[in-house]
């Protein structure tokens, strides 16, 4: 199992934002598999990190024309900076 965590700064967030945000997350479930999407934002910082399954998966996503779109207005208006990590998980459990 693959996580992705994105990281950003944010810089203004508009109602083109909210339904993009939403567009993407029922993409990544409806399309490339993604397992569980959780995103918060606390002042002016925006996390979000994505459970996949494969690689392939999340290179998919990531070369999506809707997700190329939403990364190019990103840069210009919603985000100051931002940074993606993917990593492998070595172990996963909860609580009951």
């Amino acid at each position: 199992m693959y996580a992705v965590i994105f990281r950003a700064k944010l810089r203004h967030l508009d109602d083109e934002y909210g339904e993009m945000a939403a567009k993407l997350r029922a993409l990544a479930f409806e399309s490339y598999h993604c397992l569980d999407f959780t995103a918060l934002t606390e002042g002016d910082n925006e996390i979000a990190i994505s459970y996949w399954s494969s690689l392939e998966d999340i290179k998919r996503w990531r070369d999506d024309p809707l997700h190329a779109e939403a990364q190019k207005i990103g840069a210009q208006r919603w985000y100051e900076h931002y940074q993606v990590e993917v990593v492998e998980v070595a172990r996963r459990y909860q609580s009951s």
